[in-house]
């Protein structure tokens, strides 16, 4: 499966039955209201002839003076032309009236679906995203990711509702005024249909053109979010190498691609307007010569023509907000075709059908000719063979890029093996449910990530359960008490983003705390102190002491002091186990990849502490 977002197409963006049925679970928890808005719709359109059609009695028998006609109402003589010049103002204020509060209550109700139904997408793309495998972070940028997962789910859910109310109200309306042609006359009005249909044809060749811009909008804005992110994440390293320049450089040209999309767009849409207006004046100027030739051969009396000219003229905003909505709506569907097909993007690691529960290691983890590859072709493991004991700690050293950590991201499957099998107590981890299997194993990485909240809570997430005593088991073990007594809050002080306020060693602890919590059997050690320095190395190495207690521990180290102590050492080299075993029996092999090892990066160390 393809999990670059970059590269995904919306194939079904016309596809408008499939999108709609994948939509209408989301609309069918709102569907009540959703109909009620857009049954709201209707008489909104409707009531936009009722100012059109007022005017042929209000200009017939009022302004003209039409032969007056009176009738005898409770013993009062009526008088029409009275009455009715009474009660065409006032009623067309009530109909103004009763319009705008149905605009309000539709717009209430267009905003309250709009949101419920964004939300409920959010939500389920949110839990999409945390369910997707480590690759899929790997191959899109966050720019891509937040484009995908936020903007695309606002605009088609919020848009969909919203545009189809406007559509059916200027349907209606669409049909309201065409109503009051005919009624006016039916000869006028085959010529205004026949031109106000002859205006919105355009609207149907700027599909793919919409299409095509959209897609390529979507990807520059995801890489200028990209580049904003980078930005606030790496202020230091911009800083310490003067980039700002360059990235300076790098949001001015996102911002041109930006604009020349949006241009793009503007040309391909917007002279959809002009040649409406053009083509509508020559249908107004056409019924003007018709009509007058109506009137005069008393065919057709004024107040009717004005009546039809009124109409005529509303008629052309409806017709132009079809496009529009025609337009949008062609929009909203792009946005969904691209929100359903992150909706089909499957995990592939994932549990098995009746899978085993893991409640623990009883005798050894075992690698069986791994073999993985992250690219097609491109191996970085090749037949690694290797069993590790209960409770065995075993040192993982190599050259850089050899593979060591992705040995180590094997066991939780944030990779699935490309060949071969790893084995706990003599089953297939691809046999075991996923969520147990993690739950064995603790990690703590050379980059620990703090969440955004207090120490407890970042402790706490290791094991959510935990007692308090368990906390403050946790925070001795992990030498974090002495600390957190300089604090004013103590465990509950809020971390900056990332802890960005705690020193690297500082923050070792708390990841160490959290480890500790989670009292998981197994424990993966990611060059867990090489970015510190010697005084905070020491105090986490005591804390990795005790978190290592009792446990099979996997260690990647640069540290010579943490590799001699482990039971065995297997030597990486090029994504091949070369050399397996102790410190003394690997020391002696002169040929040996550990010895040349150790004498580039060790010996100094040794000698540094007088070993």
């Amino acid at each position: 499966m393809d999990y670059k977002l970059k590269n995904t197409q919306s194939s079904t963006a016309f596809n408008y039955c499939y999108l709609l049925r994948k939509i209408y679970p989301y609309i069918k928890p709102v569907l009540g209201r959703a109909f009620i808005n857009l049954a709201i719709a209707v008489p909104l359109g409707l009531l936009d002839g009722i100012v059109a059609l007022s005017l042929k009695p209000y200009l017939d028998f009022v302004v003209n003076g039409s032969p007056e006609l009176t009738w005898s109402l409770l013993g009062h003589t009526v008088r029409l032309q009275s009455w009715l010049a009474f009660i065409i103002p006032f009623g067309i204020v009530g109909f103004a009236l009763f319009q705008g509060v149905l605009k309000y209550a539709s717009n209430y109700l267009t905003d309250w679906t709009g949101n419920k139904v964004s939300n409920a997408l959010k939500v389920d793309l949110f839990k999409k995203l945390t369910a997707l495998d480590p690759q899929f972070y790997d191959v899109n940028s966050s720019g891509i990711v937040l484009s995908r997962f936020l903007t695309d789910p606002e605009t088609a859910s919020k848009n969909i509702i919203n545009v189809l109310k406007s559509l059916i109200a200027n349907v209606f309306g669409l049909v309201g005024l065409v109503a009051v042609l005919l009624y006016n006359s039916w000869q006028l009005a085959i010529i205004g249909v026949l031109v106000m249909g002859i205006a919105i044809t355009p609207v149907t060749l700027i599909r793919k053109r919409i299409k095509k811009v959209s897609n390529a909008t979507m990807v520059v804005a995801g890489n200028m979010t990209t580049n904003f992110n980078e930005t606030f994440a790496g202020n230091k390293v911009m800083a310490a190498y003067n980039l700002q320049k360059v990235q300076d450089q790098k949001f001015e040209q996102q911002i041109q691609d930006q604009f020349h999309l949006t241009m793009s767009l503007t040309k391909r849409v917007g002279w959809m307007s002009p040649i409406m207006y053009f083509v509508c004046s020559i249908g107004i100027a056409i019924v003007m010569a018709y009509g007058n030739h109506l009137i005069l051969s008393g065919q057709m009396s004024a107040g009717s023509f004005a009546s039809f000219v009124t109409s005529l003229l509303l008629l052309y905003k409806p017709t132009k907000t079809l496009g529009n909505d025609l337009a949008n709506l062609q929009t909203t569907f792009v946005a969904m075709s691209r929100v359903f097909e992150l909706f089909d993007l499957e995990p592939q690691i994932k549990s098995c059908e009746n899978a085993f529960n893991l409640s623990g290691l009883n005798n050894s983890i075992e690698f069986k000719n791994v073999c993985f590859e992250y690219e097609k072709d491109i191996p970085v493991l090749k037949n690694i063979n290797l069993k590790v004991s209960k409770n065995e700690t075993i040192a993982l050293v190599g050259n850089s890029g050899g593979g060591k950590s992705t040995v180590v991201s094997l066991l939780p499957r944030f990779y699935d093996v490309t060949s071969g099998a790893i084995e706990f107590d003599g089953v297939n981890i691809k046999d075991l449910d996923l969520e147990s299997l993690r739950n064995q194993i603790a990690f703590v990485f050379q980059d620990n990530f703090m969440f955004t909240g207090t120490i407890r809570e970042n402790i706490m997430l290791g094991n959510p359960d935990a007692s308090e005593s368990d906390l403050a088991e946790a925070v001795r073990m992990a030498h974090l008490d002495e600390f957190l007594s300089t604090l004013d809050d103590g465990l509950d002080t809020v971390l900056g983003e990332r802890g960005t306020t705690l020193s690297g060693g500082q923050r070792q602890r708390v990841a160490i705390a959290r480890a500790l919590i989670k009292k998981a059997p197994i424990v993966i050690l990611d060059e867990a102190t090489s970015a510190l320095d010697n005084e905070s190395e020491a105090i986490v190495q005591k804390a990795l002491d005790n978190l290592m207690q009792n446990k099979t521990v996997f260690v990647i180290a640069h540290r010579l002091s943490t590799i001699s102590n482990a039971d065995r050492i297997a030597v990486i080299h090029d994504g091949v186990l070369v050399e397996l075993g102790t410190h003394n029996e690997l020391i002696h092999n002169q040929d040996g990849f550990y010895k040349k090892l150790y004498d580039m990066q060790f010996k100094s160390q040794e000698e540094a502490v007088g070993v």
